[in-house]
């Protein structure tokens, strides 16, 4: 985030979300295709935030508000040289200077709006988050090479949350859910999930939980979209990252193969998940399927893509019902069962990374806040 030097107030903000999410990393803050002719606003980590692709194809990121008279910026119009405010008609570039104040000649020095590093990669938009206003990235935002593999078609969507980021992150590490959530689509019986082989390993930020579950029965989305002999060798594979999801699911005809064979043949989907906070009680989803049309079937790719989209839309039901529900009833203990280990060991990744956020605002100065 690069700060105006005329917006203390941004400053603090900055300042006190170090202590509130895991901070100087890359989020997911859209899709490409999201970016056409109007400006976006949306607010990620409690930031209010317009983003705009420019005539050129770059994308920027400002504060969404004008340093003039406080309108949203996301209210105003895309130009060749910037975005232009729809109440004054103030002009500013990529960086969030002012260009042009109509009617007026001289640019104050002051007439600027605080900007983020923005970046396109693989139809993935990218944001950078600081703990401070003089945070720059250290590495490029992580690369998903899935939606540019010509083996794969994939499309995707955005699904809002009245509900904290790490619910989703529980139920995205805990596949075991399917069998009971997702009958009509990617369920499948429900013993096999909760019965099968678990293997839960860790790289320092990264959690990678697998579940294999052999000589299954085909789950609707599968049976529609491959031409399975019969039964099936099914495999999940879930790598957690504290700014995203990625899973590849699967099957093959049982017996054809190795489920711990990389190069595995068979159906696959290949998820992607962008879980990003809005606030503290609310998130964005930000979602991609691929999959790999079999040779000689009609191409299932949009009906994997409307099924992965009734699926989510039946897990958003579920969490925000959970949430809703810790909040009725406050602060109980709950106990912990085996399908657990994976949403655990994220948890206290994020926790770790809030509380170095802490420890860092601490010898910075900055005033201790409650973590996430």
């Amino acid at each position: 985030m690069t700060e105006c030097t005329s917006s203390p107030r941004a400053s603090a903000q900055v300042q006190a979300q170090a202590q509130a999410f895991p901070l100087d990393r890359w989020y997911v803050a859209g899709l490409a295709w999201e970016l056409e002719d109007r400006p976006l606003a949306r607010t990620l980590l409690d930031r209010p935030v317009v983003m705009f692709r420019l005539p050129d194809g770059s994308v920027a990121a400002l504060e969404d508000r004008c340093c003039h008279r406080e309108l949203p910026l996301s209210c105003g119009t895309i130009e060749p040289r910037g975005l232009r405010c729809g109440y004054h008609g103030l002009l500013f570039d990529s960086g969030g200077q002012c260009l042009e104040i109509p009617g007026q000649q001289r640019i104050p020095a002051k007439a600027c709006v605080s900007s983020f590093e923005l970046r396109e990669s693989d139809q993935i938009l990218w944001i950078w988050m600081g703990a401070h206003p003089d945070s720059r990235p250290t590495e490029p935002p992580p690369a998903y090479p899935v939606h540019g593999d010509p083996r794969y078609r994939f499309g995707g969507d955005v699904v809002h949350y009245d509900a904290p980021y790490q619910l989703i992150h529980d139920n995205l590490l805990d596949l075991s859910h399917l069998g009971y959530v997702h009958l009509k689509t990617i369920g499948g019986n429900a013993g096999i999930h909760m019965n099968a082989e678990l293997q839960v390993t860790q790289e320092g930020d990264t959690v990678k939980v697998v579940r294999w579950m052999p000589d299954s029965e085909p789950p609707p989305t599968y049976a529609a979209a491959w031409p399975f002999a019969g039964r099936i060798d099914r495999w999940q594979e879930v790598e957690f990252h504290p700014s995203h999801v990625c899973i590849w699911t699967g099957a093959m005809d049982a017996g054809s193969g190795r489920l711990d064979d990389a190069q595995r043949h068979g159906f696959h989907m290949r998820g992607f998940h962008g879980v990003t906070p809005e606030t503290a009680d609310s998130a964005h989803y930000f979602w991609t399927i691929a999959t790999n049309p079999h040779p000689q079937r009609p191409d299932p790719t949009q009906l994997v893509i409307e099924q992965t989209a009734a699926t989510f839309e039946e897990d958003r039901l579920v969490i925000e019902a959970q949430y809703r529900n810790q909040q009725r009833f406050g602060a109980r203990p709950v106990i912990d069962i085996h399908v657990d280990v994976g949403p655990n060991r994220a948890r206290r990744v994020i926790r770790r990374l809030c509380e170095a956020g802490i420890q860092a605002g601490a010898q910075a100065g900055t005033p201790s806040m409650a973590r996430a």
